[in-house]
């Protein structure tokens, strides 16, 4: 008897459990995964914008006659050197704020404003303009008038357009042209030996801003012909200085280089030519 009352007792409890849980919320049904179905996206995907491209001051000029696109390393000194100009002539031209400060990609003007720049790269000067004039022509004689003529010398080939160029130094060369390996000679000599003009000219530079040059000084003689004397121990110019033919300019030296000598360069239109086509016999 004690046994059914005890087992009536957890039935009871039993029983009151089961009702109170079925009065209880329902449980939330289970997820159904749809197999193959496309996924939602809830929020638009944020595509970063594309960074703004950077225009190159004169990138409008790119790839014209008598324009140029810097490129790594440049200076505007060799520039202007490779070009036939005075930087100070780029300065001008460019409307540059600062000599110093040329950046990879910018393109500056290498050709005087009004000049034709031919597809040869001659730059073809306006008349009446800014730049220096040609030296006059040289005057027409007959033959009557004058004494048969000397044999000519076996050095110059080359029309310097009656700048007569003269040796720069006393040395022998120690070194020849070649277009690409050495744009110029290498006369030897003793540390502060005399380095001379080539010819009359105007200096455009006097520094050692041109890796490679030491203490440089680059002449201009004409719209066409520069000269630069390179390696110098001591420079006795200033820039815009006219010089004569002959008149010393500096000292010999060996300033970036391996020994003591004159490193002399020619450029006509400023590329590099054989000095040697240009100088007298010696």
């Amino acid at each position: 008897m004690m046994f059914r009352e005890v087992s009536r007792f957890w039935f009871a409890v039993w029983a009151l459990m089961l009702v109170v849980g079925c009065s209880s919320s329902p449980r939330a049904p289970a997820p159904v995964e749809i197999r193959g179905a496309s996924p939602k996206v809830s929020a638009p995907v944020a595509v970063p914008a594309a960074e703004a491209v950077k225009v190159m001051p004169g990138a409008e000029n790119a790839g014209k006659p008598g324009y140029y696109t810097v490129q790594r390393g440049d200076t505007l000194t060799r520039i202007a050197l490779d070009h036939g100009h005075s930087w100070r002539d780029l300065v001008s031209w460019n409307n540059l704020a600062n000599a110093n400060l040329i950046e990879v990609g910018q393109v500056l003007r290498v050709a005087p404003p009004g000049a034709r720049v031919e597809a040869s790269g001659v730059v073809v000067q306006p008349i009446g303009g800014s730049a220096e004039a040609s030296p006059p022509a040289r005057p027409v004689v007959t033959p009557s008038s004058v004494s048969p003529a000397p044999p000519l010398p076996t050095g110059p080939t080359a029309n310097d357009e009656g700048l007569g160029f003269a040796w720069p130094a006393s040395g022998s060369v120690i070194g020849g042209f070649d277009e690409t390996k050495n744009k110029g000679l290498d006369i030897a000599g003793k540390a502060g030996d005399p380095v001379l003009a080539a010819a009359d000219g105007q200096v455009v530079y006097a520094g050692a801003g041109l890796r490679g040059y030491g203490n440089l000084i680059i002449l201009k003689h004409n719209n066409t012909f520069l000269t630069a004397y390179a390696h110098n121990q001591a420079l006795l110019v200033k820039e815009d200085q006219k010089v004569r033919k002959g008149q010393k300019i500096a000292e010999m030296g060996k300033t970036d280089a391996d020994r003591v000598k004159l490193h002399f360069e020619i450029r006509r239109q400023g590329k590099p030519v054989d000095p040697a086509k240009y100088l007298p016999a010696r």
